[in-house]
């Protein structure tokens, strides 16, 4: 009986102690899909807006003074997030911050035909980007 009873406890605090893993997992490569809806926007578009932003390189390293950003927005490459100011692609940052001031400061929901204007001085361990965001303001009025 005090075998069955040892047994049974060793098997029980094996099953109590176990064992835990954890993956932690990303794409490497974007993923654009696309959704079919039948959904029909009505958006008011309005007057040009405009946006701006820049950044600084330092060797490896990019700074911008903005910290708020449009998210979602994918620009070629999968950019579009502010991690992308320490990563491969600081232009999409850039692009993103100017998205933003442009939206944020005039009230509309999206950018209307937005046209993208990127200079970029890039020498060997210094450089600046700066980019200006152009469009029409667009408020969604419904969504049906």
């Amino acid at each position: 009986m005090k075998k069955a009873l040892i047994a049974s406890s060793l098997l029980l605090a094996g099953a109590l102690s176990g064992c835990s893993s954890m993956n932690v997992s990303s794409s490497p490569v974007p993923l654009n899909g696309s959704v079919d809806t039948n959904l029909t926007a009505d958006i008011e578009v309005g007057e040009k807006i405009t946006g701006s932003s820049s950044a600084t390189k330092i060797l490896f390293f990019t700074m911008s003074d903005d910290s708020e950003y449009a998210d979602g927005m994918t620009y070629g490459n999968g950019g579009g997030s502010a991690l992308s100011l320490g990563g491969l692609d600081p232009v999409s940052a850039v692009k993103s911050a100017a998205a933003y001031n442009a939206i944020s400061e005039s009230g509309a929901d999206v950018i209307v035909a937005p046209r993208y204007v990127v200079k970029k001085n890039d020498y060997l361990v210094y450089g600046t980007i700066e980019v200006t965001v152009e469009g029409y303001k667009g408020t969604v009025r419904s969504v049906q």
